[in-house]
């Protein structure tokens, strides 16, 4: 399935039915009185999220949504039948925002989270509602009121707890293969992601969380270039990110400190919110470094790119290292879990 993370839409609630004017006309009863019913609600249009449902590609081809009208009132007391609602299901992770105000409508984050996008028109009333001792015959009904309508953006950002952030080719899609189920496309050449991916890591049996993956940014990627700007917003959501550098590049003119610095500088650029994110840094491919100068080129590296957060050293193909990185995020969460349960 394509994968699709924007989406325009426009919502038209259905208008409310009529009222009606009518008088009894029964044989016997010369002055039956009123008895016009009122009209139909309009339908109403809400958004669900759904946890099956991971891309808005339903939403790039049918873009006009309508509820129907609520019937007219009838005499003999009928009332008009309400119209039916609409429910539209999106991934959980969407936000809903107003075309024309650019107000967050919703940001749905949870499964079966129902929010209402436009109201149907209530039915209009009927003449029995105007009867009073001094006006036995009223002539007098009202029309239903008309249903709202509105242009949405949809947009989904994933949710995980874990991003994964770095150049092209710097092992990002293999790391989330070996320790998760996901299976993104890999291969020996820039650009192989194209979409984001995500996969749960498992460290014990009740024990998980969910890492994401997004195509590679590369320098001027703030101001569009390359595929990772469109997808950075997907980290806004993460805890943690993982800053993955290729310490043995395939161009051997690649400076691996100036490409990381690079980054660092575009993620600003992009938004300083996810700058200001706990950022760790996941030294990849230290299998391929000759075991005996290892630590010294992983130190060097630390030492110019001027890092003095947390660092790892790994290697995403053979696994070394991979689960000492996934306990300490799983215990990272952890504590950042404890933490808003005592502030709250």
């Amino acid at each position: 399935m394509k994968f699709i993370d924007e989406a325009k839409i426009q919502v038209f609630a259905g208008n409310g039915g009529d009222g009606v004017a009518s008088f009894r006309r029964e044989k016997y009863i010369p002055k039956g009185g009123p008895d016009g019913g009122d009209g139909g609600r309009g339908g109403s249009i809400y958004a669900i999220a759904d946890r099956n449902i991971n891309t808005l590609i339903d939403y790039r081809y049918a873009r006009v949504y309508r509820a129907k009208k609520g019937e007219n009132g009838r005499g003999s007391d009928c009332y008009g039948k309400g119209a039916d609602d609409i429910v539209l299901r999106v991934p959980i992770g969407t936000v809903i925002t107003d075309t024309n105000t650019g107000k967050i409508v919703a940001d749905l984050t949870h499964h079966q989270e129902k929010v209402l996008l436009a109201k149907g028109g209530e039915g209009g009333l009927g003449n029995l509602h105007f009867k009073s001792s001094i006006n036995r015959t009223p002539r007098r009904f009202t029309q239903g009121e008309l249903g709202q309508e509105f242009e949405f953006n949809l947009e989904l950002k994933v949710l995980a707890d874990v991003g994964l952030l770095g150049m092209p080719n710097a092992g990002k899609s293999t790391l989330i293969r070996s320790v998760s189920a996901a299976r993104p496309k890999v291969a020996d050449y820039p650009f192989t992601t194209l979409i984001p991916n995500l996969g749960v890591v498992r460290v014990d049996q009740n024990r998980s969380f969910v890492m994401a993956d997004i195509p590679g940014l590369i320098e001027g990627a703030a101001e569009g270039a390359g595929l990772g700007h469109r997808f950075l917003k997907h980290l806004t959501r993460t805890g943690l990110l993982l800053h993955v550098v290729d310490m043995v590049p395939l161009d051997e003119n690649i400076d691996s400190v100036r490409e990381a610095k690079a980054l660092v500088k575009e993620l600003r650029k992009y938004d300083e919110s996810l700058y200001q994110k706990p950022r760790w840094l996941v030294l990849n491919k230290v299998d391929m470094l000759p075991e005996e100068a290892r630590e010294d080129e992983c130190n060097q590296f630390i030492q110019k790119f001027g890092w003095k957060g947390k660092s790892f050293k790994i290697s995403a193909l053979t696994g070394e290292g991979c689960k000492a990185l996934t306990y300490a995020i799983m215990e990272y969460l952890e504590k950042e879990k404890e933490k808003e349960a005592e502030e709250e």
